[in-house]
């Protein structure tokens, strides 16, 4: 089995917070030496986190990486003015998903830029994984990359149009030098179909760094945020997406009959409801404008006594919030959006579903909670949600790609 240092390529390594940054930060430290490709940078502190755990961190280098980093710029900003102008529902369907396809050309490209640099810069023997992946062409990232390569496909938002499938097809044999990582069953059923030739596993994103938080650290965030003994705080982490049910906890807030504090942290949020919030007799929202770093994420979870994670029925990628919460020992109230992680969550006792979509269901959680909060999370609850321990994780990655075909000229 090969050995030694990983090559991490992450392509969102530029955003604030987000389970994609923690991730990339806990998978570089388990090996010294390891390599960081992000095409757009990396803040400071992940950056210092980085240089702290022996990891070097570049951009796209060398003439090919450059060339291709060149070219997926200019098809982004192509992507991004055909968003604004085809964004009108007068226009074809086909005009709307066009941006959408270019999308998809530019993150090939990028990716491709990543791996001619890893194959320029990595010492062998390295592991070369792309933690966030784009849901297309993948065997032509692999044939422009010139590198063989591990890719986490967190979830099939876009799907290939005539000619970005013609692409596809022409690069099929690239496919045979990936291997695709799927966080869960649902988004692996749905991506795989289109890629029938790709092997594929399905294998949690997430990796559990040990570091939960401390009954000292919870103590001082709870008395730095005025919190009683008695008082109940849960927060809401992460921007407010399409997929967040936040109608559902908008709703149910205002049929609380009992005191309860909300954090907020992420971006983007909705300001209007945030308004809202603050105007409900029973409700004290605590907000974290903009995206909020690890360490002030981390102060957030220490002073709540559970983590709220609400989702349209049928969301079924990873929840990066569930695996937060779990890695930082927070209990959690989660609707009962994805079967699959439901029946997981079902038998823990520092975890409660409640329907999802369903206001009442979720004012009724939360004043359970308030008249009995859950148990804190231990060690063993990462096994439960299916996260590994990051040394393991960097085992299977290093050993998964050892049987990948070697990479060509």
């Amino acid at each position: 089995m090969r050995s030694g240092p990983l090559v991490l390529v992450e392509p969102f390594a530029h955003r604030l917070g987000g389970h994609h940054q923690r991730t990339l930060c806990t998978l570089a430290a388990t090996r010294p030496g390891s390599v960081v490709i992000a095409p757009y940078g990396v803040p400071a502190e992940a950056r210092a986190e980085l240089a702290q755990a022996g990891a070097r961190v570049c951009g796209p280098s060398g003439p090919a990486a450059r060339v291709l980093s060149g070219v997926a710029n200019a098809v982004a900003v192509t992507a991004a003015v055909g968003r604004r102008v085809f964004a009108s529902r007068r226009w074809p369907t086909v005009l709307r998903r066009a941006p959408h396809q270019v999308t998809l050309l530019a993150r090939c490209l990028t990716e491709a830029a990543c791996l001619r640099t890893a194959r320029r810069i990595a010492p062998e023997p390295a592991a070369v994984v792309v933690l966030s992946a784009s849901e297309a062409l993948h065997g032509a990232a692999a044939l422009l990359g010139g590198q063989p390569h591990l890719r986490f496909v967190h979830e099939a938002v876009t799907t290939e149009d005539t000619a970005v499938r013609l692409i596809g097809r022409l690069a099929r044999r690239g496919e045979r030098r990936v291997l695709a990582l799927y966080p869960t069953a649902v988004v692996r059923d749905q991506a795989a179909p289109a890629f029938p030739g790709l092997p594929g596993v399905v294998r949690a994103f997430a990796v559990d760094d040990g570091n939960r938080i401390t009954d000292t650290e919870r103590t001082a965030a709870r008395t730095a945020t005025g919190l009683t003994a008695d008082d109940t705080a849960v927060c809401l982490v992460g921007g407010w997406w399409p997929y967040k049910d936040l109608d559902t906890v908008d709703a149910a807030l205002a049929l609380l009959d009992g005191p309860l504090h909300v954090f907020v942290a992420g971006d983007p949020v909705d300001a209007a409801v945030l308004h809202r919030w603050r105007g409900l007799p029973q409700v004290t929202v605590h907000h974290t404008p903009g995206t909020a770093s690890e360490t002030r994420l981390r102060a957030v979870y220490a002073a709540c006594d559970a983590s709220l994670v609400a989702r349209r029925t049928g969301v079924g990628k990873e929840s990066g919030l569930v695996m937060g919460a779990v890695r930082h020992g927070v209990p959690l109230l989660v609707s009962a959006h994805d079967p699959q992680l439901s029946a997981r969550l079902s038998r823990q006792a520092w975890a409660r579903l409640f329907t999802a979509e369903d206001p009442a269901a979720l004012a009724d959680a939360l004043r359970a909670l308030t008249r009995q909060p859950l148990p804190r999370p231990g060690a063993d609850a990462a096994a439960a949600v299916g996260m590994a321990p990051a040394a393991d994780q960097t085992a299977f990655l290093i050993h998964a790609y050892a049987e990948l075909p070697a990479k060509e000229s």
